[in-house]
């Protein structure tokens, strides 16, 4: 669990004088070198063949305890909170981006607010054993940024529901042990209220299968590689009333409620391939020869390092603020957002800068600079692209928040 053992206490939860505390640093430490030993091996063998992450990862990262951070000790989780979860990210993501976004189909399970206490008995054990995962299918051709527009359906038919439409962007939906699907439930749709009438549902299924009555395409992608994304379609899937996840018409507030969460996870992982990246440049630098000495010795090539150091640390600096004001219950939109767009855009960056140093090097598959940096591309656009960020950073500068 972890590699330490690590008390549940309240003391567990630094002031933000002092984010990391003795045991966080060992947290911290533990999942750099489980990273070091089971991740990075993977990543090199699999992301050139664009090939899944195995089980026997999966199973690992189960023993580590990572699908369980977040979940209360009582349900077999670790009982920690957002800062614990985003460091093991950011160690995760540095070998590679798509594991340290496995962790999150266990601790961001959608909808756990609103489950009763039978569901949470039954349910999030299984989560934090990692013997559960999901997918989770929200975006649709015509709703991406702007989700509330969704318009695949359930109708309620006797004690069950058909589902109907189509999905876009879902990941892992044939690795998972059920798919998470968003639809809207309330036929009446008040175009100033569309969020309204949305539902979350639950479709179990057998994994490396998709669910019966669901086709799909596998979306190529140009990186994130380690699982698939897919365009699903449900054709009139029946599922029972106890598929039901949270309240009717409540799925738009579970996903805005664990926003905040999600998007200092994002900015974990775009830190983490930064991160990865002035590691391999610093190394690359101080063994490359050229005109009789270490490009190392380069001012230019010092001074990029330099200051990919400095913005990697403003990054991951913020976003230790944002999980301090989450654990402690702080309202922080603006902030997650702010954290998420910074840390995002600075990973583009740094992985390219860290490209530059390598040179034609960097532009080959020999090295791992060229996979940090097409993942860190992603960053700026799932969770929320860096355009929406600033909207959401802006309306709060001008008051035009709705989150007070």
């Amino acid at each position: 669990m972890l590699g330490v053992k690590v008390p549940s206490q309240i003391n567990l939860r630094a002031t933000n004088m002092n984010y990391l505390t003795e045991e966080r640093q060992l947290i911290k430490e533990s999942a750099r070198k489980f990273t070091d030993k089971e991740v990075v091996p993977v990543a090199k063998e699999l992301d050139a063949v664009q090939g899944d992450i195995p089980m026997s990862l999966r199973k690992k990262l189960a023993d580590m305890g990572y699908f369980g951070i977040m979940i209360p000790e009582e349900y077999g989780g670790l009982g920690l909170g957002c800062f614990e979860y985003c460091l093991v990210a950011e160690e995760l993501a540095r070998g590679w981006m798509s594991v340290a976004s496995l962790i999150a189909r266990g601790n961001g399970m959608v909808g756990v607010r609103e489950m009763s206490e039978e569901q949470k008995k039954e349910t999030l054990p299984r989560v934090a054993s990692g013997d559960y995962l999901c997918a989770i299918a929200l975006s649709e051709p015509e709703a991406g940024s702007d989700i509330a527009n969704v318009t695949c359906r359930a109708v309620k038919d006797g004690d069950d529901w058909i589902i109907t439409g189509s999905k876009y962007w879902c990941t892992f939906a044939d690795g998972a042990d059920y798919i998470l699907v968003m639809v809207r439930t309330d036929p009446k749709i008040d175009p100033n209220k569309k969020h309204r009438g949305l539902t979350f549902f639950k479709i179990e299924k057998e994994v490396g299968k998709l669910p019966e009555g669901v086709n799909g395409s596998e979306i190529p992608k140009i990186g994130y590689f380690g699982w698939k994304t897919w365009e699903l379609h449900f054709d009139s899937v029946r599922v029972p009333a106890s598929a039901m996840v949270g309240s009717e018409g409540g799925a738009f507030y579970a996903v805005s409620a664990d926003l905040v969460t999600a998007r200092a996870h994002t900015a974990a992982r775009a830190i983490g391939l930064a991160q990865a990246a002035l590691e391999d440049a610093t190394a690359y630098a101080l063994e490359r020869e050229q005109f009789g000495r270490s490009i190392a010795d380069f001012q230019v090539t010092r001074f990029k390092l330099a200051k990919m150091a400095t913005e990697i640390e403003a990054a991951r600096q913020l976003n230790y603020h944002v999980c301090a004001q989450v654990d402690t219950g702080q309202r922080c939109d603006k902030e997650a957002g702010m954290s998420k767009y910074f840390a995002s855009e600075m990973s583009e960056r740094v992985t390219s800068e860290a490209l530059q140093i390598l040179g034609g090097a960097g532009y080959t598959k020999l090295h791992s600079v060229e996979r940090y940096w097409r993942d860190s591309r992603l960053t700026k656009i799932f969770e929320g692209t860096s355009e929406i960020q600033l909207r959401i950073i802006s309306d709060h500068i001008l008051g035009k928040s709705k989150f007070k």
